[in-house]
């Protein structure tokens, strides 16, 4: 679903859009959304990290390796 809103930008920006689209809403609208997958991919990058160093995450994480190693999952 597409909302319009109504932004304020500087004039050279609106130029520079102009100069690279036809059209300025999806222009924008790929920036935030690469934008956006870029913040996801940092955060899941800080996530797994984390992950990393949780001591009882990683032991947990091995019982299931056995578990599902042995066959019976």
């Amino acid at each position: 679903m597409s909302v319009k809103i109504r932004i304020t930008l500087d004039e050279k920006l609106v130029k520079f859009i102009d100069q690279k689209a036809s059209d300025r809403s999806q222009f924008v609208n790929k920036l935030l959304a690469e934008e956006q997958k870029r913040e996801f991919t940092k955060q899941l990058a800080r996530s797994y990290q984390e992950q990393e160093k949780d001591s009882t995450f990683q032991q947990e994480m091995q019982l299931w390796d056995s578990t599902v190693g042995d066959g019976l999952g």
